[in-house]
């Protein structure tokens, strides 16, 4: 049986309020930069929260929003927690088709910008608070700002050419920049701020959705083109540790279809949580019950697909260990790519990539089969009895 999205969101609700980060502390008036950095919230829709994301200090602050750096660079969790607990975030309640507002103009400047940019702000009140979610990324304090300026801008030329462009669809300035390999988050980010689009359509999209709308639009452009590729002739694993998360991610000789696996252990105490989604292979038209990482893992693993020029299925089985926060889908994101850019064992059979996978993983395979819907289905398709599965299946780590 699969767990519902309310159950992983209640679990998560959960962790988030056990988890204390520290905020930075600061005035109401802030002289700083943005890194460049914006956060359109999703409350009172279509009547949003948006505003920058300032840091108390001058010069280049890129890496505070820069989560394709972070694995790269070997940033430690506790380096990410530290770089979003020190932005602060300004907000002002702005209909969303109110694109030409001056403050909303700012706001495209700092989303198109190629580098940080010295900013000046006046809040309302002392920005007080923080905010943890497992679908965006983490901030500190935030209060309505009153006043905001900003240096001059050096956009972008990839995101600028898509700005000006007021005859292309947000989907295909999406697609275009991913195909010339602007960084997802900043894609995403000027999505967020209605700079792409056809004129009259363009608006502000809540930070969260804006994920999913980009990641989902690369996702289905790309699996239109790998459904043509020819299917990959044996079984592959690939696989990342990072950030107290382990990811396998098993590529199947088969048509596209696709299971993602997500296991929270003993993070809070004693428990084992497992949440799945699953498609086949036609379009998913359901938002998925388990939320945005669905689609990221998905969207990266056809991009590799689509490179290899190859068509398979895939499983993703990841585990979150004690030590996790969450940090927002790119963690998923960013780990995955990793993997799929690394090295990976080839099996002749799904028994045998399970097995290997089983000697990596904490909770025996055996418990995800069980949850499952695709996996299921594959191993009896096979002509695998389960029963014969589960004995054959190695003494766990």
């Amino acid at each position: 049986m699969r767990t519902s999205k309310s159950t992983k969101n209640a679990y998560l609700a959960k962790l988030t309020e056990k988890i204390q980060m520290k905020s930075v502390d600061v005035g109401r008036d802030l002289d700083g930069s943005t890194p460049p950095s914006v956060f359109i919230g999703r409350w009172s829709y279509p009547k949003v929260y948006a505003g920058p994301m300032m840091v108390g200090q001058t010069g280049d602050t890129y890496i505070m929003d820069s989560p394709e750096s972070w694995i790269g660079q070997n940033k430690t969790q506790e380096d990410i927690i530290g770089y979003r607990m020190n932005l602060v975030r300004g907000k002002q309640i702005i209909g969303i088709h109110d694109v030409e507002n001056p403050f909303v103009e700012k706001l495209q400047d700092i989303s198109l910008a190629s580098k940080s940019i010295d900013s000046e702000a006046k809040f309302g009140s002392r920005p007080s608070g923080s905010m943890l979610s497992e679908d965006t990324m983490p901030h500190g304090p935030s209060a309505v700002i009153e006043k905001f300026d900003i240096d001059a801008v050096k956009w972008d030329r990839q995101l600028e050419k898509s700005f000006y462009d007021t005859d292309l669809k947000a989907q295909d300035a999406v697609m275009n920049l991913h195909n010339k390999d602007v960084p997802f988050s900043a894609m995403q980010k000027a999505f967020s701020v209605g700079a792409f689009g056809i004129k009259k359509n363009r608006k502000l999209v809540p930070t969260r959705w804006s994920i999913t709308a980009c990641d989902s639009t690369i996702a289905a452009n790309l699996l239109k083109e790998v459904r043509h590729y020819q299917i990959l002739d044996t079984y592959r694993v690939y696989e990342f540790t990072s950030l107290n998360n382990y990811y396998s991610i098993i590529l199947t000789p088969t048509e596209w279809q696709y299971e993602w696996f997500e296991a929270f252990i003993k993070i809070l105490g004693k428990e084992e949580m497992i949440f799945s989604d699953y498609e086949t292979n036609t379009d998913k038209k359901e938002y998925s019950c388990v939320g945005g990482c669905y689609y990221t893992a998905k969207m990266v693993v056809l991009d590799k697909l689509a490179k290899l020029k190859r068509q398979s299925g895939v499983i993703i089985l990841r585990e979150a260990y004690e030590g996790y926060v969450p940090l927002g889908v790119f963690n998923v994101r960013e780990n995955i790519k990793y993997a799929m850019d690394g090295s990976f064992k080839e099996f002749e059979t799904l028994n045998e990539a399970l097995a290997y996978c089983g000697t990596k993983l904490k909770i025996p395979i055996s418990r995800y089969v069980k949850q499952s819907d695709l996996l299921n289905e594959l191993l009896h398709s096979k002509q695998t009895t389960l029963d014969n599965f589960f004995k054959k299946e190695p003494n766990m780590q």
